[in-house]
């Protein structure tokens, strides 16, 4: 073998191991990039999932609390209408008792302290009465006696009044007025409001929220 043909097969050689070493240098480079790209791919589809699986999450808290809410909200709304219904229910019952109360014989007294306590309020020398025609002929028969004693208490009190109380020929519909009376005074420009319905609206009123303690718990 000439030294020409040594030296290109030196040469020949040299190319392919260079060439080898190439090819094996970009294989593991190759091979390098594809796993971390794997790797990559994989931690980001992790990610992905995780943040999807965090949100699914979130929604449905937020779903459950929202439905959560509109339920107790429900709950108050029923539980509300209950106590309007039960309060309105015992409303009508006290009303319906006012019916009895003017059947007694308690009622002709009832009728005075009511025409007293007025003539004291309404606080004019010229009052009118009025009342349903069923208790004309009792209001007749204490106006006297409880104009006595109304003259008595301002008496006591310091002043000296003489009142004049007449009984209105007009009477007050009983289909809307349970009994007592209204008084009014200066050409019914002071009107006050005697009758049992008004006094059972303002007790009513006023012992409301010992009437709500006492049928409902706070829980309710």
């Amino acid at each position: 073998m000439t030294d020409t043909s040594r030296q290109i097969k030196q040469m020949v050689n040299f190319i392919m191991q260079e060439a080898h070493e190439k090819v094996n240098e970009i294989r593991i480079k190759t091979e390098h990039d594809f796993n971390l790209e794997k790797q990559m791919l994989v931690h980001n589809g992790k990610i992905k999932i995780q943040e999807e699986f965090a949100q699914k999450e979130k929604d449905l808290e937020i779903q459950q609390r929202v439905e959560r809410s509109a339920a107790i909200g429900n709950a108050r709304v029923k539980k509300m209408k209950a106590r309007d219904e039960l309060l309105d229910t015992l409303k009508r019952e006290s009303t319906a008792k006012l019916a009895q109360i003017t059947q007694t014989p308690q009622y002709t007294q009832l009728l005075k302290q009511l025409i007293i306590q007025g003539l004291i309020k309404i606080e004019e020398p010229v009052v009118q009465i009025s009342c349903r025609s069923e208790d004309k002929a009792l209001i007749r028969g204490v106006l006297t006696e409880a104009t006595k004693e109304f003259k008595t208490i301002m008496t006591a009190a310091g002043h000296q009044v003489k009142p004049q109380v007449t009984v209105s020929e007009t009477p007050l519909p009983s289909k809307s007025c349970s009994g007592g009376v209204i008084l009014t005074a200066c050409d019914n420009r002071i009107v006050l409001n005697q009758t049992l319905d008004e006094r059972l609206e303002i007790a009513y009123h006023d012992v409301m929220p010992s009437v709500r303690k006492g049928l409902f718990t706070e829980s309710t």
